[in-house]
């Protein structure tokens, strides 16, 4: 027998061909991901045979899981890379927030943007967890400070995954709270889901006088579209309405402050995010 040593492959791994069907999943389709997203055997090996290794492999099945649970293959190529968050995991962010761990907290959120979307993001995680914050509040915990940070980390989070769009010219969409309301992050969450779906709004942020309004929309040609928030029945104000309707604007309306009053005309309210994007996404309301 020989004494040398048995030769090793240059290369350990798996063929492209063996990977696709052990996934499930063309080749072309790996090959795709491969260049598209770096998910995959390195590209700048040139006269070597492109093999998988088990790591590739399993985030490839990270990968597929994300898509069938309705993220895009761009957002389940980066999320997979990360630690994995599954859709409404509030367990996991309120943990975080406690611990008052502002990285972790926007982490969490940002890969759970990127996976599930903004809508799903707000609805599924970030208001259930404000829900359970509020609750034990009133059960006497002090944790206003969660909140706060909660909140920060939102909009932190919203304007580095989502940042904002250019407005269309002659038909502006101005997201503004009304005077005296100071909750302004259900704006920051419209319109980061606007940009997410393409639309692009001016926003003028918390506590905007009806003559700034005004004033905001005499600078802009063309017809306007406003959103007014109004987080209490205290600040939801038909004066705020008024300006903007004699300025020939389309007004909506969003917020619980609205909800036991008749609404001047011609404001029209909006019930859900969901609505809201649906809404204002449409032509002519960009």
């Amino acid at each position: 027998m020989s004494a040398r040593p048995t030769p090793t492959p240059r290369q350990a791994g798996y063929p492209v061909r063996a990977v696709a069907d052990r996934l499930g999943i063309p080749t072309a389709t790996l090959r795709s991901w491969n260049r598209r997203y770096g998910i995959g055997p390195r590209q700048d090996r040139p006269g070597l045979h492109r093999l998988y290794t088990e790591a590739d492999i399993a985030v490839l099945g990270r990968m597929l899981e994300l898509i069938a649970a309705g993220a895009s293959p761009a957002g389940a190529a980066a999320a997979a890379r990360g630690p994995a968050v599954s859709l409404g995991d509030e367990d996991a962010l309120l943990a975080a927030a406690f611990a008052l761990d502002t990285p972790a907290v926007c982490d969490l959120l940002a890969h759970h943007v990127r996976i599930y979307g903004i809508i799903a993001t707000w609805d599924r995680l970030c208001r259930p967890a404000f829900a359970r914050i509020v609750a034990r509040q009133l059960d006497g915990d002090g944790c206003v400070d969660v909140e706060h940070l909660l909140s920060w980390c939102i909009i932190s989070t919203l304007h580095r995954t989502t940042p904002p769009l250019p407005v269309r010219a002659g038909a502006p969409l101005v997201l503004a709270c009304t005077s005296g309301e100071t909750h302004s992050l259900p704006l920051e969450v419209l319109r980061a889901a606007l940009a997410e779906h393409g639309t692009g709004a001016q926003m003028l942020g918390a506590d905007v006088p009806a003559t700034a309004l005004a004033d905001t929309l005499a600078r802009d040609r063309g017809t306007a579209t406003v959103v007014l928030w109004s987080q209490q029945e205290a600040t939801a104000l038909s004066s705020a309405v008024r300006a903007c309707a004699e300025a020939g604007a389309h007004v909506y309306v969003g917020g619980p402050g609205w909800d036991g009053l008749i609404l001047p005309q011609p404001a029209i309210r909006l019930a859900t995010l969901t609505d809201a994007v649906a809404r204002l996404s449409a032509p002519g309301n960009s």
